[in-house]
């Protein structure tokens, strides 16, 4: 699946102090946490959780994600893109990418991950250092056409290990709200 990419000045991904005051303490929550979401997820489904990919390949990577990469714009790398579901529903859209060398040099093969979530991957792998969550108005031309919509939230951070570099995004969906609202009460 391949998405228009709007223009890299058109994202602002902001860090925590940039949005502390303008987004309500149970969505800052969400877009901060630094735990696994894939765990978190799975118990807001009581177990009922599933991921559900729906692309994965190689292919050119947005300006956006090659900045945060620090490699050069327009370099191929690792797309895998998916839905974490709860429910049967999509709650999350997530894309994580790499870049080919990183890749090459890591040592570790998405390819083979199927419907396996990664970030459980990344979790239990104490190598991994996470870098500090971002979070934006996720473009809707960057979204699978049946949840495209505007103004959703989305976070992303870089994951390490000695020189594999891991970019992952995700977006929370309407669905996920209205379960985690219903959750609070």
């Amino acid at each position: 699946m391949s998405y228009p990419t709007p223009h890299a000045a058109a994202v602002a991904w902001l860090a925590y102090p940039q949005v502390q005051a303008s987004l309500a303490p149970s969505m800052l929550d969400w877009l901060f946490d630094e735990g696994s979401l894939t765990r978190r997820l799975t118990r807001l489904s009581g177990d009922d959780f599933c991921v559900t990919p729906l692309f994965e390949g190689w292919q050119s990577l947005r300006e956006d994600e090659c900045q945060a990469l620090g490699i050069a714009l327009g370099a191929q790398g690792w797309v895998r893109e998916v839905f974490l579901r709860g429910h049967g529903q999509p709650w999350v859209f997530a894309r994580s990418v790499a870049s080919r060398a990183a890749l090459e040099r890591g040592g570790l093969d998405l390819e083979s991950l199927g419907s396996r979530s990664l970030g459980e991957l990344l979790f239990c792998d104490r190598a991994f250092t996470r870098h500090p969550l971002q979070v934006c108005h996720y473009p809707e031309a960057w979204l699978p056409a049946e949840v495209a919509s505007p103004g959703l939230w989305g976070r992303r951070s870089r994951f390490s290990r000695d020189e594999l570099d891991l970019l992952v995004a995700e977006v929370f969906l309407p669905a996920l709200w209205q379960v985690a609202r219903e959750d609070t009460r």
